[in-house]
């Protein structure tokens, strides 16, 4: 038997197992150099109850099979399982075992790797064949440090890994979901209407292969409208997909969208092999598009191409921008903004990239092939092959290009770009189509010619993103209104000049900023369209209030010869730590609103803004509030206006994620996208953070985390400062760089259970040696042995059981009453076996 109980310590025993604690938990010496202790110089009872092997070599660890984390000049690869043996020549030593597979994870230069020398039968690296490299093993932190000379390693920058170091996660699957339902009540007609709608992905994981499978629903009611109940439910895309890190590039197999620089895209089921600039460090990765507007009350947004819905929002009242589109879409996007009081706004954005340069001596490509398709899942059209590319000459000049070849269509395309320096950069491309309709006597031929401007004035602190122009032949074809003229016999859009800008500028010295976005679309069979948004921003004190803005918007969406034009006009100032107070001023073709707005971040995880005012049409009221919980993001809303309508809406957005590691329930990020698993070892509410706000680990322990991003070294940590105090942690911070769509998995080494200073007592009275670590059972160290048996305890959980180590092993284990009422309670009688 052990007798266990609970005691004061007296100060100096406390010091000394606080030194002893960090002897073991420090790391000193990449070598095991050997010491001995002399025993007389500690203040104990009982010299000869002492065992100090744990200490007479630094940094010993015993051989065997650890599950450790890895560290590479301070910087995490993948859990795995590490062997120590005792090395040739020492039969008092350990040293790691650098396995093939994790010599793979350095990315060493190829050259080096011929270089290498291995021992234990060639399962492991000889360390001192790569001159400089250290390894050194740490239980307490139960990870492997590893430096090697950063002369030996492939490029990497701060927060970006080679391919070597890319991880494909785990096997599993998942489920994201993005819903809007929204109740409006129309006073004047007395109608009552009813939507929801929806939209996300199910898919799997297997090895480096994504499989995945968009769809999206609607319903919609209204009352006495004498309508049947509208309702759709769409599978909209079967597909999976996989990185091919040797070339870059990303694998897609099932229907697609075509991704191409050049030409315009379409729907079609094959295959495409694409270089994916998101395997490239960051500062070479390419441009994503952004979509701007003017909600007049809370409304949703709605993005779409074709049809497929690529995004759906919900915003409040005023300006609006959305900047996370995924970069891989290119074409025309489709622009439906939902008021509340049910208007809508319509238009569409062009997504065309900045000029097409490639870096010297690289070369850039995107392959596709198969049959155009439909929403049905049918193909409707003649196979085809496509492929385009991008070389870069010099450092000044690409030269790039690209053939869309389909039977009775086929277009052909040719470009420069060039890198003016200090003027920017530009880009000129021509291309040419010809197609074969059975309605027309002769083929249709046309071209295409496009020319882009991209430049960044540090000297005036402005930008243009981008300047394009776009000339289209009136029988030039693109691929997809071949395929609407050949099954509706009806050119919807004959496109024949197009004008894109987008620009700002900061004006420093008085605190002024301006954003410009335009474009023009003109047509050879209808009337033009046109949009633009002018956003001016200033900022400034007034007396002793800080930090005021006022930020004006105009504003013009001309559609079907239609024109929405609006201006909108905002003061805020701080009201409080976290609120602002504002008053804003909309005017449009349809009324003049004035409104009196309170906006307040409660926490990280909660705001909302309320609103009042008035209107041509009677007074307003609104609020909109939004919680990022642990397991979804919710946002409502509600408005009124006197006399005409009032309306309620909510999103919910969020996802589930299985593997055979655990489940999770959690936030959404990207809709399929990327996300880890994280691993608190069953300690539940461990508060994690990614890039936003934290989520807590759930009943099991697990939670997943979506706000990390692909090929990115993403860093995942424990909220130190809201760690439960019954909870400590001995690694606190685990880093990832994930493969698109991964699930990836770290774990966390969490302690969780009361903290006290107790004594141990063997059966026959006397106490461990001076010296003994107490495990618990997941083989973490919570306590060492002091004089006379005194340990400070971490982990102390009703009903779990310990065991306490010395010479070199387990020796006896103490089992925990199954309560503990009282952490103070002194005399606890445990039964202990051998």
């Amino acid at each position: 038997m052990i007798l266990f109980y609970f005691k004061p310590l007296p100060l100096h025993l406390l010091i000394l197992g606080v030194i002893i604690s960090y002897i073991v938990s420090g790391t000193i010496s990449a070598q095991a150099t050997e010491f001995q202790f002399n025993t007389d110089v500690l203040d104990i009872n009982d010299r000869k109850n002492i065992d100090l092997d744990l200490f007479s070599r630094s940094n010993y660890i015993m051989p065997g099979n650890y599950l450790m984390s890895v560290q590479m000049n301070k910087q995490d690869l993948s859990e795995q399982s590490v062997v120590f043996y005792t090395p040739e020549g020492d039969a008092n030593g350990s040293e790691a075992c650098i396995s093939g597979e994790l010599m793979e994870q350095f990315g060493l230069k190829p050259t080096l790797k011929e270089q290498l020398i291995w021992w234990h039968q060639g399962q492991c690296l000889v360390i001192s064949s790569l001159k400089g490299m250290t390894a050194k093993g740490d239980l307490g932190a139960a990870t492997l440090y590893l430096n090697i000379p950063q002369a030996y390693l492939e490029y990497a920058s701060d927060d970006w890994d080679p391919p070597s170091r890319w991880d494909n996660g785990i096997p599993g699957i998942l489920l994201d979901y993005n819903f809007n339902g929204q109740t409006q009540q129309q006073l004047e007609q007395g109608t009552q209407d009813y939507s929801l709608s929806g939209n996300g992905t199910m898919g799997a994981n297997l090895g480096s292969w994504r499989l995945r499978s968009d769809w999206q629903t609607q319903i919609k009611h209204q009352t006495g409208s004498g309508q049947p109940t509208q309702t759709s439910w769409d599978w909209s895309r079967y597909y999976m997909y996989r990185a091919i890190s040797p070339l870059s590039a990303k694998l897609t197999l099932g229907e697609d969208f075509l991704n191409s620089d050049i030409f315009d895209s379409f729907r079609f089921t094959g295959a495409s092999l694409v270089t994916d600039d998101n395997m490239l460090p960051p500062n070479l990765r390419g441009y994503a598009p952004e979509v701007t507007g003017v909600a007049r009350t809370n409304a949703k947004v709605v993005i779409s191409q074709q049809g497929r819905i690529l995004q759906e929002t919900q915003v409040a009242s005023g300006p609006f921008r959305i900047q996370d589109i995924d970069n891989s879409v290119s074409g025309q996007l489709d622009i439906r903004v939902e008021e509340q009081d049910g208007t809508v706004q319509i238009f569409k954005m062009d997504t065309a990239s900045i000029p097409y340069l490639t870096r010297p001596g690289t070369v850039r490509y995107k392959l596709a092939a198969g049959r155009p398709s439909d929403w049905k899942h049918k193909t409707n059209g003649p196979t085809f092959a496509t492929g385009e590319f991008s070389w870069g000459i010099s450092n000044g000049w690409s030269l790039y290009g690209g053939s869309v070849l389909g039977g009775n269509y086929n277009a052909l395309a040719g470009g420069v770009g060039r890198d003016l320096m200090v003027f920017g950069a530009m880009s000129f491309d021509i291309t040419q189509s010809r197609a074969i309709l059975p309605q027309y006597d002769t083929a249709l031929t046309g071209g295409t010619y496009r020319l882009s401007y991209s430049k960044r004035f540090d000297d005036y602190d402005s930008q243009l993103t981008f300047a394009g122009y776009r000339f289209s032949q009136q029988n030039y074809l693109s691929m997809s209104e071949y395929l609407d003229v050949r099954t509706q016999s009806i050119r919807s859009q004959n496109s024949k000049e197009m004008y894109t800008t987008t620009f700002s500028k900061q004006f420093r010295d008085l605190d002024l900023s301006t954003y410009l976005d335009y474009s023009l679309q003109t047509y050879w069979n209808r009337p033009s369209s046109e949009r633009y948004n002018l956003t001016l921003s200033h900022y400034f004190d007034l007396g002793r209030v800080k930090n005021l803005s006022v930020s004006m918007t105009a504003y013009r969406n001309s559609f079907d010869g239609i024109n929405d034009d609006g201006m909108y006009l905002s003061l805020s100032m701080p009201f409080s730590s976290s609120g602002s107070l504002s008053y804003s001023s909309s005017l449009d073709r349809n009324d003049n609103t004035h409104q009196v707005s309170y906006y307040d971040r409660v926490n990280e995880h909660d705001n909302y803004q309320i609103s009042s005012g008035v209107s041509r049409r009677g007074a307003t009221a609104s609020g909109f509030y939004s919680h990022q919980g642990d397991i979804a993001q919710i946002n409502g809303n509600a408005s009124y206006q006197a006399g005409r309508y009032s309306s309620v809406g909510m999103s919910l957005q969020g996802g589930a994620t299985a593997t055979l590691e655990g489940a999770a329930l959690h936030r959404s990020g990207t809709i399929g996208g990327t996300r880890i698993l994280l691993d608190t070892g069953g300690v539940a509410g461990i508060p994690i953070r990614g890039y936003n706000a934290t989520t807590e680990s759930n009943r099991f322990g697990k939670t997943v985390v979506t706000d990390v991003s692909s090929y990115y070294r993403n860093r995942i940590s424990i909220d130190l400062n809201k760690l439960p105090d019954n909870a400590e942690t001995t690694r606190s911070v685990v880093q990832a760089t994930l493969t698109e769509g991964a699930i990836g998995y770290r774990q966390f080494e969490v302690i969780s259970g009361e903290k006290a200073m107790v004594v141990i007592r063997l059966a026959d009275g006397s106490a461990p040696p001076f010296g003994a670590t107490i495990m618990n059972n997941k083989q973490q160290s919570v306590g060492i042995v002091s004089d006379d048996g005194n340990v400070y305890l971490s982990g102390i959980r009703p009903g779990e059981s310990m065991r306490v180590h010395w010479n070199g092993g387990a020796q006896c284990e103490v089992a925990l009453p199954d309560l503990i009422s009282n952490i103070n309670q002194t005399d606890l009688l445990l039964i202990s076996k051998n």
